[in-house]
């Protein structure tokens, strides 16, 4: 088996709004004065079924514990609640209170909830008791809540105060606010008589004061009384800021250092610190300095007797240049009769990131005989006059030629625009696939090497690009049963199969990436890009979730991103409290992804569908719910408690949760309540999708066909851009946090730069709050450097993310992943797990000694424990793969130098046998560590970090990711001891999968027995932690209408699988009448990579 099992973690939901009771322990009070006020609400009712919310306050003695009662009108009854342990005899209703929920100060709440069902009259209930002491009227009475109580209103202009009602009134509520005795300045100017209803009750309604302009410099007060019959006054107290203060005129500057990027802009803003008595004029002038920095507007500003506390900004501009100095100007702020405030403009020069050289795309080529092929050409960076590149043919095949575009021309305003040189075969006789290096050269910058291969059509067919084709229509056969009706590829054909989804017909972000990457080579072999762009389009519709399925995003704060809750190492350790205590960072993408996208939306793909709707969460659904109105297809999520999870210990919940079943929520996050919506995003899945993306625009530009996939390559690069919330901690902490209370970021300090294990954005469905989280943990087998280049200032300008500062951060991303690589590379070549900067998931201190990569410590198996997430070779092959092709697209130093090591440590691990038999590695250990800490330069080897494979593999999905691993590298480093080794590998790996096609007809594949599969009948274990665990009093129901409570099980929560065809092995197997069941599974995704890895060997190697 190979360990794809459980390899997803999805993120630990913590919100910025929420509200939350806090637990104690259970005890009584004695001689307790027992009071209390109850609202009973219904959330929803069907006609035979209904959900309701109970919200407790204690006006009384403090309480320690609770029990409610109630006595229904009707035959209500099957209660399935939450947030308290319930029983019910006849008509007669108790709920008593969680260990957490207990205590009650005075004025203090809680609420609680259930779902149950009735048939005739539901009417509710009004006779409730707390602890046999009855609480009167279910419906209290309203009071009046102002906000603030305190206001300061200038002289001459207004101030407000915000009235609404603590609760529904029974009917309608006048409010008034009359002026006490005091400044007859201060008055009322609007909101005098406010009318609240049961419908807008809670809604903040608002008064104005006003203070009209005096002669004095006196701070008058008055109060003002908010009133309304029959409930208590409140007063607010108004104080004048008189303006005709002693406050000394001056000028008031935001900033007086401003850093400007060339070609971009820069602000500061000017107040006066006192109103004037008449207009005053303040000019911005630039000094002596950087020519380039300007003042663009703002030059000239006025100030008002009205405005001139109001802060105007001045808009300073750098144009480009050609010089790499960051050159400085003064700006001097001035005024007649005031001391003038200098500001010092610093040009952020963009000449001397990037050096001077030839772009050149892609570097191999194969031109079929008789027709054309093309490369693109552009510079790397702006040249001070016209540069003259040229392309010429060199020793080989003569057939091959220059047909146009020999001699390009570069300005200072196309440099950055490719250009096509195109490449001609000639028509021959012989059946020779010849080749001929192209150079593509420029007076002082250094050359590069285009290799042209001919295609012969006297050759028979490419054997690899047709067993790519054979394998893609199996895929794409409808019979075999890959995707689903709607279009959506299943993550297996199989039903029964437990790994990070627990059922073949979820699916995964995963293969939706995967899909995308094999319509790319689709389109590289037929020309043909309408499937690329399709697959796309269902992936926009399914997986990318709506803006109607994340409401309330326009109340996302980024300064207060999200409320701290520690991560627990055991499932039992959940729920977990918020903290409002622990200080998250800002947010520093959120205004500039609005800013550039016009809303708050997330444009990233969440990790998890129910395709078939197996769990019954889309069943029943009567209108839509977070814009989804259908029965399949359902957004669900799983992973959320800890490194100790596994599939077998998971809870399938929805990711919008109306509370139609359980309160969910409550199981993860001390307090939750239902009504959210939560997704998270699987980066190294987004990343896989924006690579493909990144190889259709190099296969559609060489057939000229760039066009057609224009829209979809757009999107991709938008994915790109949102896919920077990965590199972030998961609280926005700065690196190197060894405590909760470590300092909280500012502006990008929180980035690592790396991708992280997810990022994650969630919400009230009423669109009341929102939040947004990165991840603390990454691990090496999530990163893409090739990703990275694509979306940085390298990369294709189509490719390019349109926020201002994404492709400079997506460039430091590229340098900061190949120097992560190379911090974690053992002895033997293997890449070693990652690193966190939040130990244990609660910003623990790591042990002392434990190596450090810029402030995050190593972790030999970040994210999750069971099995450890660094043990499958498959997270080598993926993530190598993408170093490979970076090496092989660029010729990066640091690509090549991770890829010489791993490639010779990997074949060596690699045993190719006699017919369809081959072995890699599968299973690995770790030990020792990376050699010292790591924040810039040079990065040391590690001699004490090894690795050693204990168990070997041949699966097929693994195999194919590897075999494309190396078919990459080979085609890079040519003719060398190396790189013909791996290329020999590759083909003996392609070639031993080709003869296992006779042993079934919906793919290649081969038999695996799970052992594993002993855990379906898990029960609880507290002293191992295996086992499902739900807490005490927990209950409600599954979609598919089974309970769930602490009594549940892996089994009982999934029904589904006791019907499914694969079942009686299992059965057979947990009873001991049978083996360890054995089965062939088509996973979409390792299907896919096996078409792909033919497809690359033959056109990167078509001669064979």
């Amino acid at each position: 088996m190979s360990i794809r099992t459980l390899r997803r973690r999805a993120a630990l939901c913590a919100v910025g709004a929420m509200v939350v009771v806090s637990g104690a322990a259970i005890a009584t009070p004695a001689h307790a004065a027992v009071s209390c006020r109850v609202t009973y609400t219904k959330a929803w009712d069907n006609g035979s079924g209904f959900g309701a919310n109970i919200t407790i306050t204690n006006t009384g003695d403090p309480l320690t514990s609770w029990s409610l009662t109630w006595t229904w009108p009707g035959n209500q009854g099957g209660i399935q609640g939450w947030s308290a342990s319930y029983s019910q005899s006849g008509q007669n209703v108790t709920a008593t209170n969680l260990s957490y929920n207990g205590n009650l100060a005075n004025g203090a709440s809680t609420t609680i909830g259930f779902n149950a069902s009735y048939s005739g009259t539901n009417t509710n209930p009004s006779n409730f008791a707390i602890n046999g002491v009855s609480c009167g009227d279910t419906t209290p009475t309203p009071s009046l809540v102002v906000s603030p109580t305190s206001v300061s209103v200038p002289e001459g202009g207004t101030a407000t105060y915000a009235v609404r009602l603590s609760s529904a009134p029974a009917s309608n509520v006048t409010v008034t606010t009359t002026a006490g005795s005091g400044d007859g300045n201060l008055t009322v100017s609007a909101g005098g008589s406010l009318t609240f209803t049961s419908a807008n009750w809670n809604t903040n309604q608002i008064v104005t004061l006003a203070a009209a302009e005096d002669s004095d410099t006196t701070n008058g007060t008055r109060p003002f009384t908010v009133a309304a019959s029959g409930l208590t006054s409140v007063t607010v107290n108004a104080t004048e800021a008189d303006n005709d203060s002693v406050t000394p005129q001056s000028l008031v500057v935001s900033s007086t250092a401003v850093t400007v990027p060339e070609g971009g802009t820069g602000t500061y803003t000017v107040r006066l610190a006192a109103q004037p008595s008449g207009n005053v004029t303040v000019t911005n002038t630039a000094g002596t300095g950087d020519t380039s920095l300007t003042v663009s507007s703002g030059a000239s500003l006025t100030f008002t007797t009205s405005n001139w506390s109001t802060p105007q900004t001045v808009t300073v501009a750098a144009a480009q240049d050609s010089d790499t100095t960051n050159g400085t100007r003064p700006i001097t702020v001035a005024s007649s009769g005031l001391t003038s405030v200098n500001v010092t403009a610093t040009e952020a020069d963009d000449d001397s990131v990037t050096p001077q050289g030839l772009v050149v795309t892609p570097t191999s080529v194969n031109v079929p005989e008789g027709s054309t092929a093309v490369y693109a050409v552009n510079l790397a960076a702006q040249p001070t006059a016209n540069v003259t590149v040229t392309s010429t043919a060199g020793s080989g095949d003569t057939s091959i030629t220059v047909s146009s575009g020999a001699s390009l021309t570069f300005t200072t305003s196309n440099w950055n625009t490719p250009q096509n040189v195109t490449l001609a075969a000639a028509q021959d006789t012989d059946s020779t696939n010849g080749t001929r290096p192209i150079t593509v050269a420029s007076s002082g910058l250094s050359s590069v090497t285009v290799t042209a291969t001919e295609v012969d059509d006297e050759n028979t067919a490419n054997s690899y690009i047709t067993e790519f084709t054979t394998q893609y229509n199996k895929l794409k056969d409808p019979a075999n049963g890959y995707f689903s009706p709607e279009g959506i590829p299943y993550h297996s054909i199989e039903t029964l199969i437990v790994e990070a989804p627990d059922h073949g017909h979820e699916t995964t972000s995963e293969a939706f990436s995967f899909w995308i990457w094999l319509e790319a080579q689709y389109g590289r072999v037929t020309g043909n890009w309408t499937p690329f762009n399709n697959a796309w389009n269902i992936t926009e519709q399914y997986v990318i979730p709506s803006a109607a399925a994340q409401p309330g995003q326009s109340t996302y704060n980024p300064a207060d991103p999200a409320d701290y809750a520690p991560e627990g190492l055991l499932p039992s350790n959940y729920p977990v409290p918020l903290s409002t205590s622990v200080v998250a960072g800002q947010d520093p993408l959120a205004n500039e992804l609005q800013s550039t996208y016009g809303n708050r939306n997330v444009y990233g793909m969440h990790w998890l569908l129910d395709v078939d709707d197996v769990y019954k969460y889309g069943t029943g659904r009567t209108g839509a719910e977070c814009g989804d109105s259908t029965q399949r297809v359902t957004y669900i999520n799983t992973f959320q408690r800890g490194p100790q999870e596994s599939a077998w210990e998971t809870i399938a919940h929805p990711s919008c949760d109306t509370g139609r079943f359980a309160n969910f929520p409550s199981l993860f996050i001390q307090g939750s309540s239902t009504g959210q919506w939560r997704y998270t995003n699987a980066p190294d899945a987004d990343a896989r999708a924006v690579q493909a993306a990144y190889w259709a625009l190099q296969w559609a530009t060489a057939q000229g066909n760039q066009s057609q996939i224009s829209a979809t390559v757009a999107k991709a690069a938008k994915m790109g851009d949102y896919l920077r919330y990965s590199m972030y901690d998961k609280y926005f902490k700065n690196p190197g946090c060894t405590s909760p209370s470590c300092a909280a970021g500012s502006g990008k300090s929180s980035s690592n730069y790396l991708l992280s294990w997810y990022y994650a954005w969630g919400g009230d469905i009423g669109g009341a709050w929102s939040w947004r989280i990165g991840s603390s943990h990454n691990h090496q087998g999530y990163q893409n450097p090739l990703a990275a280049y694509v979306l940085g200032s390298s990369g294709p300008t189509a490719l390019r993310p349109q926020s201002p500062t994404a492709a400079a951060d997506w460039d430091t991303s590229l340098n900061r992943q190949l120097d992560f690589y190379l911090w974690l590379q053992s002895a033997e070549g293997a890449i070693a797990g990652g690193a966190t900067n939040s130990w244990n998931g609660n910003y623990s201190a790591p042990p002392a000694g434990t190596p450090t990569f810029y402030g995050l410590a190593y972790d030999v198996k970040p994210v999750y424990h069971d099995p450890p997430s660094n043990q499958w070779f498959g997270f080598q092959a993926w993530s190598l793969h993408r170093v490979a092709e970076l090496y092989y697209a660029t010729g990066n130093a640091k690509a090549k130098q991770i890829m010489d090591k791993w490639v010779a440590w990997a074949v060596s691990q690699t045993t190719l046998g006699s017919g369809s038999s081959f072995t890699i590695p599968g299973d690995m250990t770790w030990t020792g560590a990376p050699s010292g800490n790591f924040s810039g330069g040079t990065v040391a080897a590690n001699p004490n970090l090894h690795v050693s494979v204990v168990k070997t593999s041949n699966d097929v999905g693994v195999a194919a990711a590897y075999a494309r691993t190396l078919t990459y590298y080979a085609a890079k480093a040519g003719n060398t001891t190396l790189g013909n080794s791996a290329k020999a590998t590759a083909k003996g790996l392609l070639d031993r999968m080709i003869m296992l096609k006779a042993n079934d007809t919906k793919g290649i594949v081969v038999p695996e027995t799970r052992e594993d599969y002993k855990r379906f009948d898990d029960v609880y274990n507290a002293s191992t932690g295996d086992g499902l665990y739900v807490p005490s009093g927990f209950s409600g129901t599954m979609g598919t209408g089974v309970p769930i409570n602490s009594s549940s099980t892996f089994m009982s929560i999934r029904p589904f699988y006791q019907t499914d065809p694969a079942w009686p092995a299992v059965q057979s197997y947990l009873s001991g009448s049978g083996p360890a069941p054995t089965f062939t599974y088509h996973r979409f995704w390792a299907q896919a990579d096996i078409a792909m890895a033919f497809a690359d060997y033959g056109s990167l190697f078509p001669a064979g």
